[in-house]
């Protein structure tokens, strides 16, 4: 039978080794991503003849005051007004249904499509044509749509 091990011995390397074998780890690293470098070196190429990689460098070296003055912008009124109307916005489009909203976009499409080619074809409207238009099914159901969207307006509007 053999002897038990009674003492493991620590393979201690020396400062040479760990960095040969550093090298050996990235130079197989490299030869396994080697496309890549070449493209990201291209980039690189690319972005200090365009000069955008000095930009890029200087904004980093300057980042406390790019940050001090891009906070400066944003708390200027006009952003906190666009920020402020984009979340109202965003909770009204929360309150609504998403296939009526659909179908209202699409129908002002439709719309737009339609008074496009009014303008094309450039026709004087008149008194009794509007009152004949009335009996069009199309046109009294878009009336009694903007009625009702009216009133709910107005309704809102008291609260």
């Amino acid at each position: 039978m053999a002897k038990p091990i009674q003492m493991i011995r620590k393979v201690e390397l020396t400062e040479e080794e760990k960095r040969l074998q550093s090298l050996e780890g990235l130079l197989s690293e490299v030869a396994q991503n080697k496309d890549s470098l070449l493209d990201t070196l291209y980039l690189l190429r690319e972005l200090h003849n365009s000069g955008i990689l000095e930009i890029l460098n200087s904004l980093v070296q300057a980042k406390e005051e790019v940050v001090k003055i891009a906070v400066g912008q944003m708390t200027r009124e006009p952003i906190t007004n666009i920020i402020n109307n984009a979340m109202a916005v965003g909770g009204a489009l929360t309150a609504l249904e998403p296939e009526m909203t659909k179908r209202i976009m699409g129908s002002v499409a439709k719309g737009l499509e339609k008074a496009e080619q009014g303008l094309q074809s450039n026709s004087k409207v008149g008194i009794l044509d509007l009152l004949k238009v009335l009996n069009d099914p199309y046109i009294n159901r878009a009336i009694g749509f903007g009625l009702n969207l009216l009133k709910g307006i107005g309704e809102g509007l008291k609260e």
